[in-house]
């Protein structure tokens, strides 16, 4: 490989261009691709009872992901004060509860009327996305979910141990948003940047054209419960999240990635562009949700 000094160009051989393509598609197929094939594959089950969180805090097991994940959107919205972190409109199922027992007297989290605030039905967003560490029949991870969380140790070295089996649903990597920008924020088209010096405060920002989300950019502080008993979101895990969306879009492989996925959706193109082998492979590695899974049926 010669580099020139001057023109700051990069002359790569035949062996060195051969290898650099070889990484990017290792880098596609077992990263990039199932990250976003993954993405909005979080299961909303009704949010757990307090007197259930409560229980549960502190404790690591539970008996399966329909429980689990139920407390930890439990935990999530009163974290959260029962708002999307983004658009901070309050969740409707929360606000009926109050205003048919307080009439107008009822109040949010922060003692503020409730009535006439804006509500949207809010959703558990993981960070990093939830069949990330599921495992197979066999109890044990595939080729496909090894690979990507050795990736993953490249962007940040030990950060695979924060999201090692169930850690993956504990509330450090999860967020309240309405299913917009939860769908958003999966895709990696919605980021979080850290604003220096104000801890737990982000510049919230988008990859979407101008005006496709009302609500971003913007600037937002993370709500905390007192002596952080529900861990805030990570720092760590949201950067990790920003330099990926940014990556997929500076590189132009998410544009790829996302017509593969659209491929997937519609069947197989008439002229022969459909990207089957990707298509298969996600499916038998686990990385689809159930509904990008059943689209399968027809290809």
């Amino acid at each position: 490989m010669k580099v020139d000094a001057e023109e700051n160009n990069i002359d790569f051989d035949d062996e060195d261009g051969t290898n650099l393509a070889a990484f990017a598609d290792f880098m596609i197929d077992n990263f990039f691709l199932p990250l976003k094939a993954s993405s909005h594959h979080t299961p909303q089950p009704s949010p757990a009872h307090l007197s259930v969180i409560q229980n549960v805090q502190g404790r690591r097991e539970f008996t399966g992901t329909p429980d689990r994940i139920s407390v930890l959107r439990g935990s999530c919205l009163i974290r959260d004060h029962h708002r999307c972190v983004i658009s901070r409109k309050f969740d409707p199922q929360e606000a009926i509860v109050r205003l048919t027992e307080y009439g107008c007297d009822a109040q949010d989290d922060e003692a503020n009327p409730l009535q006439g605030q804006l509500s949207m039905i809010l959703e558990v967003a993981h960070i990093l996305p939830h069949p990330l560490t599921q495992t197979n029949a066999d109890s044990q991870l595939d080729y496909s979910k090894k690979a990507a969380l050795m990736i993953l140790h490249m962007f940040d070295s030990d950060v695979s141990h924060l999201v090692d089996g169930i850690d993956i649903d504990q509330p450090f990597n999860v967020m309240s948003l309405t299913h917009d920008l939860h769908a958003h924020f999966s895709n990696f088209k919605v980021f979080f940047e850290p604003v220096p010096g104000q801890e737990h405060t982000y510049q919230i920002d988008t990859f979407l054209p101008p005006g496709i989300l009302q609500d971003i950019p913007v600037t937002c502080t993370l709500y905390l419960t007192d002596n952080q008993s529900i861990d805030p979101p990570s720092s760590r895990l949201l950067a990790l999240h920003c330099a990926i969306a940014h990556i997929l879009h500076l590189s132009g492989a998410g544009e790829y990635i996302d017509s593969i996925l659209r491929d997937m959706e519609t069947g197989i193109q008439g002229d022969g562009s459909t990207e089957l082998g990707h298509i298969v492979k996600l499916r038998l590695s686990g990385w689809l949700g159930a509904s990008r899974g059943q689209s399968l049926s027809h290809i």
